[in-house]
């Protein structure tokens, strides 16, 4: 049973229902915003949030996945039943599952109905309209389920500013109804994944001493084949370099595949799969570049990331990678694969200019704390909530 609160405690609290479904399964950009935006709000006095997740079976597995002091009192929630219910009409309203709250959070371009609650959608990007072609089916849903939000009376968060910009122009959205709250960066577990001398945990093929790094789900979005390529020409200048590329298969992989049987350093190519915890950071901090050759993105961790830890960055100036990284990372034209296997081979060679990029990648990455994501959440809350109208009934 759902706990019995009020919309709102004597205190003033603001009580939120935020939906961390997507921290179910392996972890993903969007679990990763979940969890510190969770942990962020949990740490305020002024906001009692509450998550739950549309799961019948796997509801109770968000418990250990939540920050300490979150409750996750819930019915169970049948997901397809009520996203097919949720995509025809405003019922069942979620009260009936996670009890009264003032707002209720989506935290991935799904925001349920609600019977009182104030709605906050978030929109991380826009790819599914500006390149469907690089969604899979599942996907390509979104901008009807957002678009039925908005137009009874959801609030919109977007990671950057580049998103709602993109939110306001395609969906003729009211920009006073749409807010850019950047994320915080992802911590990375210390200890001995933070040792300088610990090795990789991969192997390096034999004669390679160094290696470019890209992280994230091979997808058509991240244009990897473009990254194969640029490494496929830099490869025999720096010999001792090799490429290694963490992530899982997602949909499109075969593309990937492909560009890297077709390479003549093909055999310097290393896929050691999904890294997480200890394992991904001591990947991050042992890698000689960050490289990061997206189409589109709407944020962008890895690159924060790396900048945080004190690895400098190649990137595509693609989306809100430019408003993200700001200098602190150097840029190539998105699809250049000459410009992006230059720009890595400049970072290579290394030098005084190189080590003044490393170092404003770390100030730059300091903007961007959990906190500060809480405290822009927390406006757009309490804005949502007193506008009143637009509520679904």
């Amino acid at each position: 049973m759902p706990p019995e609160r009020p919309a709102t405690s004597d205190q003033g609290r603001l009580s939120v229902g935020f939906d961390a479904t997507p921290l179910l399964g392996r972890p993903t950009g969007v679990g990763a915003f979940c969890a510190g935006a969770l942990a962020g709000l949990s740490a305020r006095a002024d906001v009692e949030v509450s998550a739950f997740a549309v799961s019948w079976r796997r509801r109770k597995g968000i418990d250990g996945l939540v920050p300490p002091g979150v409750p996750t009192g819930q019915r169970p929630m049948p997901a397809r039943p009520l996203h097919w219910a949720w995509g025809r009409g405003p019922r069942p309203p979620v009260e009936w599952f996670i009890g009264r709250h003032d707002v209720v959070h989506g935290s991935n371009f799904v925001v349920p109905p609600t019977a009182h609650a104030a709605r906050v959608v978030t929109v991380h990007d826009l790819t599914v309209v500006l390149y469907p072609d690089l969604c899979d089916p599942p996907t390509l849903a979104y901008p009807a389920l957002v678009r039925r939000a908005v137009s009874e009376g959801a609030w919109v968060h977007t990671p950057s500013q580049f998103v709602a910009d993109e939110v306001v122009a395609e969906w003729k959205v009211d920009p006073e109804r749409v807010r850019a709250v950047h994320h915080g960066i992802p911590p990375l577990p210390l200890g001995a994944a933070a040792d300088p001398t610990a090795g990789p945990p991969f192997a390096l093929p034999d004669g390679c001493s160094r290696y470019l790094l890209a992280i994230g789900t091979i997808e058509p979005r991240k244009d990897y084949p473009l990254l194969v390529s640029a490494f496929t020409s830099l490869a025999a200048t720096h010999p001792e370099v090799a490429l290694v590329v963490v992530g899982g298969d997602g949909w499109g992989a075969d593309a990937f595949r492909a560009a890297v049987g077709a390479s003549a350093a093909r055999t310097r190519i290393v896929r050691p799969g999904y890294l997480d915890g200890p394992a991904l950071a001591a990947a991050l901090r042992g890698a000689a570049v960050l490289a990061y050759p997206s189409i589109y993105e709407g944020f962008g961790f890895p690159p924060l990331q790396a900048m945080a830890a004190g690895v400098p960055v190649v990137a595509t100036a693609a989306g809100a990678v430019p408003e993200v990284v700001g200098d602190g990372a150097m840029l190539v034209d998105p699809g250049d694969g000459d410009g992006l296997a230059g720009a890595l081979s400049q970072v290579l060679v290394g030098g005084p200019g190189i080590d003044d990029l490393t170092a404003r990648g770390e100030l730059r990455s300091r903007r961007f704390s959990w906190e500060a994501c809480a405290d822009g959440l927390t406006a757009l809350y309490r804005d949502a909530r007193d506008a009143g109208p637009g509520r679904t009934q």
